[in-house]
């Protein structure tokens, strides 16, 4: 069996940049067992599978090397762009997800896609306890969401940030660790964002976690609108526009390679 396969670079405009997603296009589910492999061969943060629907909608699923993901937007930018490139012509395209049904609009020049995903904005808590020194941070504030969200004071903090990742494992943090802080110049917020326990030390450009940021930072600063800077070693930016309980994220992909996965 011949598997059609992509490797796509989202949240930016080059290769070598954003965060690598790898994309299956499949006639049915292989089974979870065969998908989990191949997300730990691919060794990307996620691969997504992508099962055409009788109704002109996409099943679609995430696999990070350890687990099924519940919600990722890189993948899903990564999807919509293969599908554009596969002559997709219905756009907004539908996937439905274990978080819903997922809808990504293409915007002008081909590589550029708009996803509309829930909002998910975070709650007060308690610190656990060791997740700040695990980041290396005196002091931050923290709430949460599906993840802890950790706000630092200065994008200097968020861009220095070496954690401990073993420790940062072993905390309780749900699907990882977000920190962020205000922006600098015209971007809003930036961002980083750890998961070592689902197999993402670290991502190097995230979508899902703007569902979080997108909400707190609207209130913070008071505006609709907002882009941001992920500030991995990768990098990638984001446009994100909140519509009711909903966020808009926005972004850019690039195709790396094309080729095939023989099982």
């Amino acid at each position: 069996m011949a598997i059609p396969y992509y490797h796509v670079d989202v949240f930016t405009g080059e290769i070598f940049a954003g965060n690598p997603a790898g994309v299956c296009i499949l006639p049915a589910f292989l089974a979870d067992r065969t998908m989990q492999k191949i997300a730990v061969e691919n060794r990307h943060s996620n691969t997504a599978f992508v099962v055409a629907r009788a109704d002109g909608d996409f099943d679609l699923r995430w696999f990070t090397p350890k687990v099924e993901d519940d919600l990722c937007g890189h993948a899903t930018l990564a999807s919509a762009y293969v599908l554009a490139l596969r002559k997709h012509i219905v756009w907004p395209v539908r996937f439905h997800t274990r978080s819903g049904v997922l809808t990504v609009a293409q915007d002008g020049d081909g590589d550029s896609f708009e996803m509309d995903f829930p909002a998910r904005p975070p709650q007060p808590c308690e610190i656990p306890v060791g997740l700040l020194s695990a980041l290396g941070l005196k002091t931050a504030l923290v709430t949460k969401s599906r993840d802890y969200l950790v706000v630092a004071e200065q994008a200097e903090q968020v861009r220095a940030l070496a954690p401990d990742i073993d420790a940062l494992a072993r905390q309780d943090a749900g699907s990882g660790t977000i920190v962020s802080a205000p922006g600098e110049g015209d971007v809003d917020y930036v961002c980083r964002f750890f998961a070592p326990s689902i197999g993402i030390d670290e991502d190097p450009a995230t979508g899902s976690i703007h569902c979080t940021l997108a909400p707190y930072w609207a209130g913070r600063l008071g505006k609709d609108r907002l882009r941001a800077q992920q500030l991995s070693a990768r990098g990638g930016t984001m446009q994100c526009t909140i519509a009711g309980d909903r966020v808009k994220i926005a972004g850019r992909a690039r195709l790396y390679l094309h080729g095939w996965i023989e099982l």
